[in-house]
């Protein structure tokens, strides 16, 4: 199980987008894609059979996955996460700094 998921709200913790906020697109590896963070310029060739124009597309590149922490709502910071086993079985995962549990 991992401790940030897809559809995670995290926030980068290190590099030139510190401080910024957004929800986890996808995850490869240890590589984190999250939406409007890490934006790059793609140049791109037009096709017209495929209806893509041409021109300079801002694309988001994905983050290692140390430089982002999940976002905890209470606290509006980024906090570590544990993981817990609930009475019922389930395991879940729960914010260090007050206990909540992320999974509901």
């Amino acid at each position: 199980m991992n401790r940030i998921k897809k559809g995670d709200q995290v926030i980068v913790i290190t590099g030139k987008d510190k401080g910024r906020q957004g929800t986890v697109l996808n995850i490869a590896d240890d590589k984190v894609l999250v939406e409007a963070v890490n934006m790059a310029k793609k140049h791109t060739k037009p096709n017209p059979m495929g209806g893509v124009e041409g021109g300079i597309v801002d694309v988001a590149m994905p983050l290692s996955i140390s430089n982002v922490m999940l976002f905890n709502p209470m606290t509006n910071k980024g906090d570590r996460v544990g993981f817990k086993t609930l009475d019922d079985g389930r395991k879940v995962r729960y914010f260090k700094s007050n206990g909540e549990v992320v999974d509901v």
